[in-house]
């Protein structure tokens, strides 16, 4: 295996890893998948890593149902600068005016990397969402969304805005879609993390 390999190998099992110890509350070995002064970007979370991480428990333990899944990956490599782009879907589990609903968003995380003392982490992870859907767990259930309430929230992750927001989070607006401004501004944020810029970018 040559080194570029194994560089994609090291990169593509943190990304596997971030969503398998997150999800399984495995919080000491979740913490290795980022640099020190790591940052993340969710709907209902804006902020350092470490923070990320204590608020996360904290959700895991009263019950908050969020899981991730993950499908194709690409990867650019320049020197000890990567940026890691994989498709996902965040699903989540929770009741929308006495009815349980399944959210499932489509989208990517695109994470800016970097190779420390041998060691590649996340620097910055920015979810990127596509498109969603909500469905009541029992088909039969009624559920009549406030269609002026969702219309607040972007196309790409309006429904699960709605539920977080129905739920008590604050979700921010103005995050990455499949298309518009603010993706178009990522992928300069890339491309200059690449080429040597002294942060990545300017995180939401």
């Amino acid at each position: 295996m040559n080194d570029l390999s194994a560089d994609k190998l090291a990169i593509r099992e943190t990304v596997e890893n971030w969503v398998l110890w997150r999800d399984a509350g495995d919080w000491e070995r979740f913490a290795t998948v980022w640099h020190p002064d790591g940052w993340m970007t969710a709907t209902w979370f804006q902020g350092p890593a470490q923070e990320f991480i204590r608020v996360s428990r904290e959700g895991f333990n009263k019950g908050v149902n969020i899981l991730h899944f993950l499908g194709g990956w690409t990867c650019e490599i320049a020197g000890e600068r990567a940026i890691s782009q994989i498709k996902m879907t965040i699903n989540q589990r929770a009741q929308v005016d006495g009815v349980l609903v399944d959210v499932v968003c489509t989208g990517r995380f695109y994470d800016f990397f970097e190779k420390r003392e041998g060691r590649w982490g996340i620097v910055r992870r920015q979810p990127i969402y596509e498109k969603d859907r909500l469905d009541p767990v029992d088909p039969s259930a009624k559920l009549e969304l406030d269609a002026e309430r969702l219309a607040r929230f972007p196309e790409g992750y309006c429904h699960l805005a709605y539920l977080q927001a129905k739920n008590g989070f604050q979700v921010k607006t103005g995050l990455p879609g499949l298309r518009g401004p603010m993706v178009e501004k990522l992928y300069v944020e890339g491309k200059e993390w690449l080429a040597g810029s002294m942060r990545p970018g300017e995180p939401l």
